[in-house]
């Protein structure tokens, strides 16, 4: 396993613990009770670019971590 491999990787499971820590924010805003307090986050649009991040780095680097 080479450096670029290894930084795919980590830089793919980074990623994918931002989309559920968005994911759970975004969650929580559903479900939230006092209606007016809506936040200043973003969430969908930073789950959404940071899951299509992990999948596409953990994706390269499994594929060139087995050979392909």
């Amino acid at each position: 396993m080479n450096d670029s491999t290894s930084l795919m990787m980590i830089a793919g499971v980074v990623a994918a613990i931002v989309a559920l820590v968005a994911w759970l924010g975004d969650r929580r805003r559903m479900r939230r009770r006092d209606m007016d307090r809506v936040g200043f986050m973003p969430w969908t649009p930073i789950f959404f670019w940071s899951l299509l991040a992990a999948v596409l780095l953990l994706g390269l680097g499994g594929q060139s971590l087995l050979g392909g």
